[in-house]
């Protein structure tokens, strides 16, 4: 099953990345749905980073419910300039808490916790280099994947979304984070259901919508939102290169 936009990951793999040094202080709760990104400064990368993260702190309010929990941490290579990690955890944080989101159906929790805590996977920010080093799957530099507890996120389509998604760049961002999570959560890649509706969020928009409109929600209606099982034989763009200021 590919856990990407494009390759299988391969067997194996080396060590998480080491927890960076310092801190983020703990940010304030976000419960408003996904919104427009409110980065100011231009984000730059490199088109390579050098494996090392910056760490965000715990959600200050625990998840309500008694579904089984799981925790995940949010970390952001320290090459990506002019977005605050804590900004980006608060993105991540308000799609996985979503009203349409993976717990929509009360069966399970998802917590972030702090950089140091024992978690069951981690969402990591990554500069297009680094993001091959961790999917450890055809390197691309363009798409972002899921292999093993790790849910890795291009910075490239993070800053620059894809061509011809038709929807905002907050609208993508939630797509990013519900469709690696959902590889995580054990749900496979889904194909467009038909012309004119709702792209699934396990289908591989990045590259291709194939008839289907954007669409970033697990669950749409109160219910859970499919298509049938599969996935295109689409090209991956070329790599991106380094946005520097």
């Amino acid at each position: 099953m590919l856990l990407s936009g494009c390759a299988a990951p391969a067997s194996g793999g080396s060590s998480v990345p080491a927890a960076p040094t310092g801190r983020a202080e703990a940010p304030a709760r976000v419960t408003s749905p996904p919104g427009a990104s409110r980065t100011a400064a231009p984000v730059t990368y490199p088109a390579d980073g050098g494996n090392r993260w910056r760490g965000a702190a715990a959600e200050v309010t625990a998840p309500h419910g008694t579904g089984r929990l799981l925790r995940y941490r949010v970390g952001m290579e320290r090459d990506i300039q002019g977005l605050p990690v804590t900004q980006f955890a608060a993105e991540v944080s308000r799609t996985l808490n979503h009203p349409q989101g993976w717990t929509a159906d009360g069966r399970l929790r998802l917590r972030r916790v702090g950089w140091d805590q024992p978690s069951d996977f981690t969402i990591y920010l990554a500069t297009p280099g680094t993001r091959d080093v961790l999917c450890q799957d055809t390197p691309d530099g363009y798409t972002s994947c899921r292999t093993g507890d790790r849910v890795v996120l291009n910075v490239a389509r993070w800053v620059n979304g894809v061509p011809g998604y038709g929807a905002s760049l907050a609208t993508y961002h939630a797509y990013m984070v519900n469709h690696e999570v959902g590889h995580r959560l054990g749900h496979g890649h889904e194909l467009c259901p038909g012309r004119g509706q709702p792209a699934p969020v396990m289908q591989q928009q990045t590259l291709g919508l194939h008839g289907c409109t954007a669409n970033a929600a697990p669950y749409l209606d109160g219910e859970r939102y499919t298509g049938p099982s599969g996935a295109y034989d689409d090209p991956v763009p070329p790599r991106d290169h380094s946005r520097m200021g």
